[in-house]
């Protein structure tokens, strides 16, 4: 399986999790199954509901994802995913992303550090709820009509 996303896309998760930092920031992944894995046709950032320890944990509010998915329906796609930030730490799922998450999926975690995104990652959590599993990321690179072919991404 694996998760396919557009620089254009790619550039719209890079901004709004950038200008969260120091904190996490979220989204939301609207896309399609495919055969062999699912595109991402649109991120939709997120304001992060966490209260706390908002530097190592995010919250999207159930009406900001009844929102997220209902623009999803107006355009003919479905919820694949979400995206968050982990500042100043791996890409890599935490105990608390473990806990939270929700089986079919896919979880865009994207390392940023001193202010600079350095790695993202894609992960579906397994059919037992134990770990997370890796997923295959396809970035596809700007074209030359594509807003983000500037260097954007």
């Amino acid at each position: 399986m694996s998760l396919t996303l557009p620089a254009t896309e790619s550039a719209r998760i890079r901004s709004h999790l950038l200008g969260a930092y120091p904190e996490e920031g979220c989204g939301v992944l609207l896309g399609q199954d495919l055969p062999g894995g699912r595109r991402v046709e649109r991120a939709i950032p997120i304001d992060n509901r966490g209260e706390g320890a908002r530097h190592n944990r995010y919250v999207i509010g159930p009406e900001q994802f009844l929102a997220a998915e209902k623009q999803g329906r107006e355009a003919g796609l479905d919820v694949v995913g979400f995206f968050h930030s982990h500042p100043d730490h791996p890409a890599e799922p935490s105990g608390f992303d473990l806990e939270q998450a929700w089986p079919y999926y896919s979880y865009l975690i994207v390392s940023v550090s001193r202010g600079r995104v350095t790695e993202m990652r894609s992960w579906r959590l397994a059919e037992d709820r134990s770990r997370f599993d890796t997923e295959a990321l396809v970035l596809v690179p700007p074209t030359d009509a594509d807003p983000a072919a500037d260097g954007e991404t």
